[in-house]
């Protein structure tokens, strides 16, 4: 029984894991960097002074991380003690071997057998096709439920005091929609257009007569949050 719960609760995890990397995803981490944030809130390791700095500058980043964060130190709680039940032979024995061989040895074999049963699961999860799905049903369901609010940029890098590069794509409700770079005047807010990307043509250091369109998408380098406020937000 205490085998079965710790497979239970495992595989929980995973999926907890999954939905947190799709929630960073859509506030507009990237795919690899998402998933290596809710990894780190998760088990509460691994962070760097960077991705913190990207979490906390989100209000939506960091109810996310908060969650999996309670969630994380309960499920590695959960996992150690189910594990620790499965060493014992009334937690999961080995019949077959239970009373012919060693207790340390039936102890080394349950270990392996429980290192097996992980390895299945993480390939199992990690299959391509059945990830893709996963994440485009819990996507669905993230979105359909308004958990997380999705936003129209990708942040792709973050430097100290909280300057970045942002990939903005412009929607009908943008502020700069129909705006020239120059009436847009975002080097007054500290923003810089490094690229202007229109149906699939990338145009390096667009000039300031450039029109802003639906549709187009902007690189833009400056202070991540100042980026939100007169980018994104109307």
């Amino acid at each position: 029984m205490s085998l079965i719960l710790f497979v239970i609760i495992l595989i929980v995890s995973i999926i907890v894991v999954k939905i947190g990397a799709i929630a960073f995803e859509l506030t507009g981490a990237q795919g690899p960097q998402a998933l290596f944030q809710s990894i780190s809130c998760f088990t509460g390791t691994g962070f760097t002074t960077k991705e913190a700095e990207l979490i906390v500058s989100d209000p939506q980043r960091r109810q996310i991380a908060s969650v999996l964060m309670v969630l994380g130190n309960a499920g590695f709680v959960t996992l150690i003690a189910t594990f620790a039940s499965s060493m014992t032979s009334d937690g999961f024995s080995v019949p077959f071997l239970h009373g012919i061989i060693s207790h340390g040895l039936e102890t080394l074999i349950k270990i392996v057998l429980i290192a097996v049963i992980v390895y299945v699961i993480y390939k199992i999860f990690s299959h391509t096709t059945l990830s893709l799905k996963l994440n485009e049903l819990f996507k669905k369901r993230i979105v359909k439920r308004e958990f997380v609010k999705p936003v129209s940029f990708k942040e792709l890098l973050v430097e100290t005091g909280g300057y970045g590069v942002s990939s903005i794509s412009v929607f009908k409700d943008s502020s700069i929609v129909g705006k020239t770079l120059h009436d847009a005047d975002l080097a007054a807010h500290d923003i810089v257009v490094l690229a202007l990307e229109r149906k699939d043509v990338v145009t390096p250091n667009p000039p300031r007569q450039t029109k802003v369109g639906i549709g187009d998408k902007l690189i833009c380098f400056g202070k991540l949050e100042t980026i939100r406020n007169e980018m994104i937000e109307d």
